[in-house]
C-alpha cells in the first residue's frame, strides 16, 4: 500500500509531496541527515549528538572508559539471572534465552494486533511467572533492559511491518513524531530533524537518526538510567505538553516508527548522555 508521506525541508513540514512506502520514508530520512551533516557516516549516528559534535565526542569517549551505566549493567545481569519464586527466569520468556535479542524490538505482534517493546515483554514475563510488574521508566526495568541491550551490541535493527495493522501502527507513530503539541507548539521533528545540530541553551540538539539505538541511557541530568519512554515523557514535558503513559499505545507506536527509521543500524546500548 502507498500513502502520503511528510517530508522535512529544513524546519518546515510539507505534507503530500510524494507517495512512499515505509522503506522510502526511511531512505528519505537517512538521506536528509547525510545531506545535513555530510561529514558524518551513517553508522556513526548510533552515537547520538556525539556524532555531530567532535569536542563533546572526545569528552564522551573519556567517560566511556569508566561508563556510568556499569552499575546498572551489573544489577541488570543479576536480576536477569535470578530465578523468580517459581524457579524460572527471564531467559525462559525470550528467544535465545534473552541474549542478543534487543535488535528484534519493537515488533508488531500479529496475534495481539499491537506493537510490543522489550520493556513491555520484560513485565509480561514477570506477570506470567507470578511476579509484580516493574515501573516502566527507570529502576530495575532499565537495568534489565540495559543488560539485554549490552548482549546485543553490534547486532543490527531490522524492524518489519508485516501487515496492514502494523502499517497503521507505523503511520500512527509517524504522525505523532511530526505533530506539534504543547504550549510551545513543537513536534519531535522540530527539534531533532529540522533543528538538529542547533543549540538550545547550552546543549546541541541531537539528530533523530539512530535515536533508539543507544537506549536505555544513563543521563547526567537524571543521575540515573532511563528507558526510551522516559525520554519521550521528558520531551513532552519540555514542550509543555501533557505526558502520556509509558508503554501506552501512542509511545509504543512512536518507538516503532522511530526504530524503523534506524533499521540497519547497530545496537549501541546502553548509552551515556548529558
Amino acid at each position: 500500500m502507498k500513502r502520503a508521506v511528510t517530508f522535512v525541508l529544513g524546519a518546515t513540514l510539507v505534507a503530500g509531496l510524494a507517495w512512499a512506502t515505509p522503506e522510502e520514508d526511511r531512505q528519505a530520512f537517512t538521506e536528509y541527515f547525510l545531506k545535513r551533516f555530510p561529514d558524518v557516516a551513517v553508522e556513526d549516528y548510533v552515537n547520538g549528538v556525539y556524532a555531530i559534535d567532535k569536542p563533546a565526542y572526545e569528552q564522551w569517549q573519556q567517560i566511556e572508559e569508566f561508563p556510568p551505566y556499569e552499575l546498572a549493567l551489573a544489577e541488570g545481569k543479576d536480576l536477569f539471572e535470578t530465578p523468580f519464586a517459581n524457579g524460572k527466569t527471564y531467559a525462559d520468556c525470550f528467544p535465545n534465552g534473552g541474549i542478543g535479542v534487543r535488535q528484534n524490538y519493537p515488533y508488531f505482534d500479529t496475534e495481539t494486533g499491537q506493537v510490543k517493546t522489550l520493556e513491555q515483554e520484560i513485565n509480561e514475563c514477570r506477570e506470567k511467572n507470578g511476579e509484580q510488574p516493574l515501573g516502566y521508566k527507570k529502576g530495575a526495568i532499565a537495568s534489565i533492559s540495559a543488560y539485554m541491550a549490552y548482549t546485543s551490541r553490534g547486532n543490527k535493527f531490522n524492524v518489519e511491518i508485516p501487515n496492514e495493522q502494523a502499517l497503521a501502527a507505523y503511520e500512527s507513530g509517524k504522525e505523532f513524531y511530526y505533530s506539534k503539541r504543547g504550549q510551545l507548539n513543537f513536534s519531535c521533528a522540530d527539534c531533532h530533524v529540522g533543528n538538529s545540530g542547533m543549540m538550545i541553551r547550552a546543549d546541541k540538539l541531537s539528530p533523530a537518526l539512530g535515536h533508539p539505538t543507544h537506549f536505555p541511557v544513563y543521563r547526567s541530568k537524571w543521575n540515573d538510567m532511563g528507558t526510551l519512554h522516559r525520554r519521550f515523557d521528558g520531551c513532552n514535558k519540555q514542550v509543555r505538553a501533557t505526558p502520556l503513559a509509558a508503554q501506552g499505545e501512542e509511545y509504543r507506536n512512536l518507538e516503532y516508527f522511530l526504530t524503523y527509521m534506524s533499521n540497519g543500524m547497530e545496537v549501541n546500548g546502553p548509552g551515556a548522555r548529558k
